[in-house]
């Protein structure tokens, strides 16, 4: 991975990470976990930052409006965690050139794909989570979100 540009995703993030293979697994997409045996995609990393994320983002909310309702809260949190919104924190962090992808799925666009953006941002986070726990998470979800 090219060290200046982890660096700034570091800098975007306002979190080092502390093993750069956790960084390198995040990154990961299954397309070149596939091509390269045995490397690990990022698919466990992202369950993980998507729960992570939805923990985040709900208790921010009821903090924000302790009389709310779930009924409130819940199209709220959705808005919050919605893949195009995760996709597009991706891209703001410039996520794309840092994406280990298999060959097919580079020359198909998928260092711009959607889907695999707000994937990799829940990786991101699995990875956050992992090495510093919820409070760091909360912090790079606040600073994604302008909280």
């Amino acid at each position: 991975m090219d060290p200046v540009r982890v660096a700034e995703l570091e800098r975007r993030l306002g979190y080092r990470f502390q093993d750069p293979a956790t960084l390198e697994r995040a990154l990961t997409h299954a397309s070149y976990a596939n091509e390269h045996p045995p490397e690990a995609d990022h698919v466990p990393l992202a369950l993980l930052g998507d729960a992570a994320l939805a923990l985040v983002v709900t208790d921010h909310l009821i903090a924000a409006d302790p009389a709310a309702t779930v009924g409130i809260l819940t199209p709220r949190r959705a808005e919050l965690v919605a893949g195009a919104r995760l996709a597009r924190w991706a891209a703001e962090l410039e996520v794309g050139p840092l994406l280990r992808l298999g060959r097919g799925e580079d020359q198909a666009g998928g260092r711009a794909r959607e889907s695999i953006l707000a994937t990799t941002l829940e990786a991101l986070l699995g990875a956050i989570y992992r090495e510093a726990g919820l409070v760091a998470v909360r912090d790079v979800v606040g600073r994604l979100a302008a909280w």
